[in-house]
């Protein structure tokens, strides 16, 4: 489980393609301090097991299925990439619960910048529309942010410094593909609401007439 809060702003610095897969070597000094093999982290939102540690840098391997359902497809020698360990039990949930497990990828529509932030609009795949609130929270590139405007086909966050300065969401351009993964529990709600359970019933798996 994950929080959104991007510790390290790592870098690919190599892909192996494999049959049906791909093996990445990814430069994170911060990230892999104290990792080991099977351990979990987070790129670009996708939760992926540590192969091999060294020097700073780790491996893993990425399955077809992965590639297929988040935008590390596109990712090459050189790439930047947002790093998270994740959280460890009894800390501080800095975002919200995340789970690195991708919905859709979206694509970046639009940068409007000001003074103190920048407005970034991006494309909302529809069957994860009905998921996006306005002043939810949604992961993009494994980033917790809020969500500034929720429409049909796209939403809209607003960046701060911080986040430009230190996420891949400041070096995104128009038409760059991202990862989006939705808030879990509104999945969870949805799903009970569909069988017929009521979750605010203090009875477990008591269904409604």
């Amino acid at each position: 489980m994950f929080t959104g809060i991007v510790e390290e702003l790592g870098e690919v610095t190599a892909v192996e393609q494999l049959a049906e897969a791909s093996r990445f070597r990814l430069r994170g000094p911060v990230v892999t301090e104290g990792a080991k093999h099977g351990d979990s982290i987070a790129v670009n939102g996708v939760c992926l097991t540590v192969v091999e540690t060294a020097d700073g840098e780790f491996t893993a391997d990425v399955m077809q299925e992965t590639l297929n359902r988040s935008s590390l497809g596109s990712l090459g020698q050189g790439s930047r990439v947002n790093l998270e360990r994740p959280m460890a039990l009894g800390g501080r949930l800095g975002g919200h619960l995340v789970q690195g497990h991708v919905d859709g990828t979206g694509e970046i529509l639009s940068r409007t910048p000001s003074e103190h932030w920048e407005l970034v609009k991006v494309a909302l795949p529809a069957h994860l529309a009905r998921y996006v609130v306005e002043k939810g929270s949604i992961t993009v590139d494994g980033v917790s942010l809020t969500v500034v405007e929720a429409a049909a086909d796209h939403f809209t966050i607003s960046l701060i410094p911080t986040t430009l300065a230190l996420t891949t969401l400041g070096i995104k351009q128009p038409g760059d593909p991202v990862n989006l993964e939705v808030d879990v529990l509104a999945k969870y709600v949805e799903r009970l609401l569909a069988a017929g359970v009521d979750p605010l019933s203090a009875k477990t798996g008591q269904e409604q007439p």
